[in-house]
């Protein structure tokens, strides 16, 4: 399942995102991992949950990003959800948003992960065939 939490920048989407976060980890039976751009939030997260500060690792480019999510499914067989903040930056999107979505698409599927991902985006501005996958708009 692919879930964005859309809206401008500074709206509130990662305040959603991390109460949904923290209430998820009390609901799971698997791991949850939540990816951001630093540690800013560190301390709003439950300790039950994995950050990953995604430019410590030097992606550079949406293929990258792909691998790198592909890498951390692989080593945790229990892991249920990804949570991807500040999304068009650290998966490093610039007009190709269809194409990641669609790879998280077919990761999600075939590995039964969810991915739950904030994006600084309007709604209405992304391309049809994505907002399906908006739950919030802001």
């Amino acid at each position: 399942m692919i879930d964005i939490i859309a809206g401008l920048k500074g709206h509130g989407k990662t305040k959603v995102l991390l109460q949904k976060v923290n209430d998820d980890i009390k609901l799971t039976h698997g791991t949850i991992v939540y990816l951001d751009k630093n540690n800013k939030h560190m301390y709003e997260l439950s300790n039950q949950i994995r950050l990953i500060v995604v430019p410590e690792f030097d992606i550079d480019n949406t293929d990258m990003f792909i691998g790198f999510i592909a890498g951390i499914l692989s080593q945790d067989h229990d892991l249920d959800k990804v949570y991807l903040d500040s999304f068009l930056t650290i998966a490093d999107v610039k007009d190709n948003l269809e194409y990641v979505i669609s790879r998280l698409e077919v990761l999600s599927k075939r590995f039964d992960v969810d991915f739950i991902i904030s994006a600084s985006c309007e709604k209405a501005a992304m391309p049809e065939s994505i907002q399906q996958y908006v739950s919030v708009d802001l």
